[in-house]
């Protein structure tokens, strides 16, 4: 039996390091274009400084998780929680995890507003509980019973 599992782990492993590979190729030749980017626009204009050009910030599109992900997500959050958090602390765990821009208040508003419906939908599940936070925070929990 524990061959099996073995193998599968292996497997697996061997995909993951073939995707870090690939990923780590990928942004290489990112840095490279962006290198020659600058370095045509420095050609242009050789005062612009190419280093005050700020980086445009991801956004996901409406349709960004798929069905039930976002609960998922939220759900992991609160497992791994030692205390209650607020809808926004999760929907910054949410962000980070999702290597997503956490200084992006716009998305951090939104991130924010779709785990509070998730949480909304599980505590109607029974999954989780809430009770009042500072503010007009909700402080959520997995329901331990």
């Amino acid at each position: 039996m524990n061959e099996f599992v073995l193998a599968g782990l292996v497997k697996r492993r061997a995909q993951l390091a073939g995707d870090i590979e690939s990923a780590h190729e990928s942004l290489r030749k990112m840095v490279l274009d962006l290198e020659s980017l600058d370095a045509t626009i420095v050609q242009f204009d050789p005062s612009y400084r190419v280093e005050s050009i700020k980086a445009k910030a991801f956004r996901p599109p409406k349709d960004w998780s798929n069905r039930g992900e976002m609960s998922r997500i939220v759900l992991s959050i609160l497992r791994q929680a030692a205390e209650p958090l607020t809808s926004r602390d999760i929907a910054l765990e949410l962000l980070v995890e999702r290597a997503l821009d956490k200084n992006d208040q716009r998305l951090l508003r939104l991130m924010s507003k779709r785990v509070g419906v998730s949480l909304r939908t599980q505590r109607e599940n029974g999954l989780v509980r809430c009770e009042q936070g500072p503010g007009q925070y909700m402080l959520w929990e997995i329901r331990r019973e």
